[in-house]
């Protein structure tokens, strides 16, 4: 095929040897099948802040640091250097993301590099050579589906162990090859200690892949792997081998308010006490 203008330059210095096909087009890029070499691997081509409908990018850049002071502030005074370091921060999230979770154990394509807004990386495929399918267009089996519901918790698991939510898993954002789920699509991955937002997204990323295998395996509707999820990271227990059943039971105790307000009271009184007290001293 003819090769896109984005690539160009990678061609020309023999970074890629031959564009093959357009593997997709998403909402924050377009992805070719290249070749390098003897090898084929995956050449993602990020799309322009104005073009690309990833509409949130504010909500999860919150949190994530800048070390370069000069960087930092023209990223905040919204100067042209300031958006262009934006943009490259996105670009490059999303390989740092890729190699730690690649380095936690979590099934990744392994990234190559990040250069001029295109990241190349690894071809995940099937064991025929074909490109793998997204799990949205697979239908798995009872024992399939239940088993790669299993692989995905421990995968959001071990993505909180190593301080990161998705932040936009879904059916979309995961591959299926022979061995089994492989997580894609890494530029919004946020800091779950840092961004206010992230037990949201982690609940929405838990729901989503349970909403899909459950279609396929009853029993998982209902469950609240989520909640049980969070709970055990919150309360500083949640490790990579973590157990988990789906079960959950909130705490629904409600605050004694009758009391706390008794307390305030009397360390009102107690206060107003000691100012009087100091004022007849006077």
């Amino acid at each position: 095929m003819k090769t896109p203008e984005q690539l160009s330059d990678l061609v020309e210095d023999g970074l890629i040897d031959e564009v093959i096909s357009r593997l997709m087009s998403g909402k924050e890029a377009d992805v070719y099948v290249v070749r390098c070499g003897d090898e084929l691997r995956c050449a993602k081509v990020y799309k322009d802040k104005e073009t690309r409908s990833f509409k949130q990018a504010v909500q999860y850049q919150e949190g994530r640091k800048v070390r370069n002071t000069r960087k930092a502030r023209a990223m905040k005074k919204g100067t042209d250097f300031g958006r262009k370091q934006v943009e490259e921060a996105w670009h490059n999230a999303e390989v740092e993301a890729l190699q730690k979770l690649d380095a936690a154990g979590v099934r990744v394509p392994k990234p190559y590099f990040c250069l001029d807004g295109v990241l190349l990386m690894e071809l995940v495929t099937t064991g025929e050579g074909e490109v793998a399918p997204r799990l949205s267009d697979t239908r798995p089996d009872k024992e399939t589906a239940l088993r790669d519901h299993s692989v995905m918790m421990h995968a959001i698991v071990r993505m909180l162990c190593a301080g990161l939510v998705h932040g936009d898993l879904s059916e979309f954002n995961v591959l299926v090859d022979d061995i089994g789920p492989v997580v894609i699509d890494l530029p919004q991955a946020v800091d779950a200690s840092a961004n206010n937002h992230a037990q949201s997204m982690l609940e929405r990323d838990v729901n989503n892949i349970t909403r899909f295998y459950g279609r396929y395996a009853r029993q998982l509707k209902g469950k609240l792997y989520a909640e049980e999820i969070w709970d055990l990271y919150k309360a500083g227990e949640l490790h990579p081998e973590s157990t988990l059943t789906g079960l959950f039971e909130a705490d629904d105790t409600n605050a004694d308010v009758d009391s706390v307000m008794e307390e305030i009271k009397a360390a009102y009184a107690i206060e107003q006490m000691r100012i009087e007290r100091m004022n007849s001293q006077d």
